[in-house]
């Protein structure tokens, strides 16, 4: 009878063990998720960023502007543009 007993409450124990450790775990992979949702968010923000200022910088008017404005380019007359046919 009281190997019954020791047994039981042996189970007992470890179930209660194994119920702690397994909050505990639960608890950290819920703070990990926490964490990687916050660098999500994050890294979302920065890409978005970056495609408007890709946007911003592949917009052919400004390229224009800033060649004009860098290199000092100007269009050429009518009568200096040559054509050549393939």
């Amino acid at each position: 009878m009281v190997i019954r007993w020791v047994l039981l409450l042996t189970v007992f124990l470890g179930s209660a063990i194994a119920v702690i450790y397994s909050k505990y775990h639960t608890r950290e992979l819920f703070i990990e998720i926490q964490s990687l949702n916050k660098q999500l968010d994050y890294f979302e923000v920065q890409w978005g960023q970056m495609q408007l200022e890709l946007m911003t910088l592949d917009d052919h008017n400004r390229i224009e502007q800033e060649a004009r404005k860098r290199l000092s380019l100007i269009d050429p007359e009518k009568e200096k543009i040559i054509y050549i046919k393939p």
